[in-house]
């Protein structure tokens, strides 16, 4: 892959190529329509190939939250078309990386001295690029390490560049904007936390060791005297991504481990620590033949409040959802229906997101599941594109869902997918919960 002599730093360099990617996404239109008229079959498919590519292509070279925002789409396989989704994928570990003099340019910068006098190797050229930063291999005494380098202007235009990637995001998801600015605020909060690796280091420390005890997890060492505020050096992890993982066609009983440890590592870090990692995408795991699995990049952490925490959970527990009056409080306090809401909207609302719960709870509520029944997601996806397509949805003034519930249903979509790819049959139930908490207690 091609590497980047530069990145655009400057807010007018930036706003300029997404105002040339919108040119081309306005061209792919018309000749959308142009062929259309020539054959009326003519489905959008190729229209959203080509959107994807244009768009993945400014994204991906001006790098942080614009690719960000790309790589969070991709997680959600009901949201966007599926060239979408494929596309903005790669951002998880393969976007275009930085040249060497960018590299050394950000260690003299930050930690006043050269790679080849920080380490006894340093591999130049980047193994995995994605969104905020790229990966290199290094090695010091004899032990291999991965050092993780932050894209030069990322913190920088976190805020101006949500402000211009907004329009793409409200045409291509279709979502309201005042559904955007309610979540944006969110998702800018989490970016400026991505991009202060201080922060980053110290997480990835005490998530580490606080999870360290649950079976069939890998975390890395980390090195504080060779990072720095936009450097970060940990052991070296051996394994592989999802995909290629699957690939090496691993047995049944492997894929049951893994899923079970991650499972296990989400339930614990939401239910006892009440602070998440919360971007699991397949970039950030590595996956090994023994049924054990690497876990790094606690850039993206989402601390549960107490009350959302109270709220979102009690939704898992049918007995409570039985009683209406029970529920609709749980609603409100979840911002899923509003003050200012009619009996109508309320009664409708409120039987929308009663299947939906029903649906996306349901491993919560079983002793196992298994992650593998293609008809269990394919009635969730089928489910979610109704309520998409529904009118008074579409339509729908206020935004529904704290902006709490943005990361922690982002947490589980994605611990959803992994587990539907490795086709996981695990122990899902309250009383392995339970167990997890009673361990660390």
């Amino acid at each position: 892959m091609k590497e980047q002599t530069n990145i655009p730093t400057g807010k007018v360099e930036r706003a300029g190529r997404f105002v040339t990617a919108g040119l081309k996404v306005g061209t792919n239109y018309i000749k959308h329509y142009t062929r259309k008229l020539i054959d009326p079959s003519t489905t959008k498919d190729a229209l959203h190939q080509e959107n994807a590519e244009d768009i993945y292509a400014t994204l991906s070279n001006l790098k942080g939250s614009a690719l960000k925002v790309a790589q969070m789409l991709s997680m959600d396989k009901g949201m966007l078309p599926k060239a979408y989704t494929e596309r903005f994928a790669m951002s998880q570990y393969s976007a275009p990386p930085l040249s060497g003099p960018l590299v050394v340019n950000t260690f003299v910068k930050t930690l006043g001295k050269t790679p080849a006098q920080l380490y006894d190797r340093f591999e130049m050229k980047a193994c995995n690029a994605a969104s905020i930063g790229q990966v290199h291999k290094a090695e010091k005494n004899g032990k291999p390490l991965a050092v993780k380098i932050q894209y030069p202007g990322v913190a920088s235009s976190v805020k101006s560049d949500l402000r211009i990637v907004k329009p793409f995001a409200i045409r291509i998801v279709g979502m309201n904007e005042v559904d955007m600015d309610k979540y944006f605020d969110e998702i800018e909060t989490k970016l400026l936390e991505e991009t202060d690796y201080k922060l980053e280091l110290h997480r990835s420390q005490e998530l580490s060791a606080r999870c360290a005890h649950i079976p069939n997890l890998v975390f890395p060492a980390y090195y504080p005297e060779l990072s720095s505020e936009r450097i970060i050096t940990m052991d070296w992890l051996e394994g592989l991504h999802l995909k290629e993982f699957l690939e090496t066609d691993p047995s049944q009983e492997v894929r049951n481990r893994i899923g079970q440890a991650l499972w296990d590592f989400y339930q614990f870090q939401v239910h006892k620590l009440r602070k998440v990692h919360a971007d699991p995408h397949p970039g950030n795991f590595l996956l090994r033949a023994d049924g054990t699995v690497g876990i790094f990049d606690f850039g993206c952490v989402k601390e549960v409040p107490e009350d959302f925490y109270i709220n979102y959970f009690l939704l898992t527990d049918k007995e409570i959802l039985k009683d209406e009056a029970r529920r609709k409080e749980i609603y409100t306090n979840l911002e899923m229906i509003h003050p200012t809401d009619t009996a109508k909207e309320i009664a409708f609302f409120s039987g929308l997101f009663q299947e939906m719960i029903r649906l996306l709870t349901h491993p919560f509520t079983v002793e196992r599941f298994d992650f593998g029944n293609e008809a269990y997601f394919g009635e969730i996806y089928a489910y979610m594109d109704y309520v998409y397509n529904l009118k008074e949805v579409r339509e729908s003034k206020v935004a529904r869902g704290s902006r709490h519930s943005l990361y922690i249903n982002r947490t589980y979509f994605g611990l959803y997918s992994i587990l539907s790819d490795l086709k996981a049959d695990i122990i899902t139930g309250q009383s392995r919960i339970q167990t997890l908490m009673g361990e660390a207690s």
